[in-house]
């Protein structure tokens, strides 16, 4: 098995992974990921988080691909607003 790379630059709930196939982007919470790899597959991840153990399910067809990861990043936006909203009414 050969070297591997990779690297994260996060802003917010935006990540881009850089790696040696080339540069990819997900958005997400803790624990729910939605994205795209460097080699163009779409993906949703879920993790455990703080462990390293998680589970990436990569999307079927190219033309329900567009379509299912946008609704996963509707969804991942709607947790984030629903945990923000959580956080600022406990003070």
């Amino acid at each position: 098995m050969g070297w591997n790379f990779r690297r994260s630059i996060r802003l917010g709930p935006l990540r881009f992974n850089l790696s040696k196939s080339g540069v990819g982007t997900s958005v997400g919470v803790p624990g729910f990921r939605v994205g795209k790899d460097a080699k163009g597959r779409n993906y949703q991840q879920t993790s455990i988080p703080g462990t390293g153990v998680y589970r990436r399910d990569y999307s079927g067809a190219p033309a329900q691909q567009a379509s299912s990861v946008w609704k996963y990043i509707l969804i991942g936006f709607a947790v984030l607003l629903a945990v923000l909203r959580a956080i600022f009414r406990g003070r």
